[in-house]
């Protein structure tokens, strides 16, 4: 179950950079201010509920990893950020290293 929370503690950790982005750019601002509140506070439960069964090197690892390639996908399909080559090379090599430290925990 663990990782389970993880997972959606880093799913969620991508909200609040969405929820960032987006109180930008909506007319009315704190909608966005309010889904990065909730994002990020409910991303960092998960997060502490995961660490009293996975080790915090891995699970820090893991959250993170899911949060910054997640929010760089995100950023490319819904925000026309850039999909050059290596910056999808970059984002696979951080997704070996979660797989890597994942195998290794």
């Amino acid at each position: 179950m663990a990782w389970f929370y993880l997972i959606l503690g880093g799913l969620f950790e991508m909200g609040w950079a969405v929820g960032l982005k987006l109180s930008q750019s909506m007319p009315v601002k704190i909608w966005g201010i309010l889904i990065t509140i909730f994002s990020m506070a409910l991303s960092m439960f998960l997060l502490y509920v995961a660490q009293r069964t996975i080790a915090i090197g891995t699970a820090y690892v893991v959250w993170t990893g899911i949060g910054a390639v997640g929010t760089l996908l995100m950023g490319i399909f819904f925000f026309g950020d850039s999909a050059g080559f290596w910056r999808l090379f970059s984002a696979a090599l951080i997704v070996l290293g979660v797989i890597g430290m994942k195998l290794s925990s």
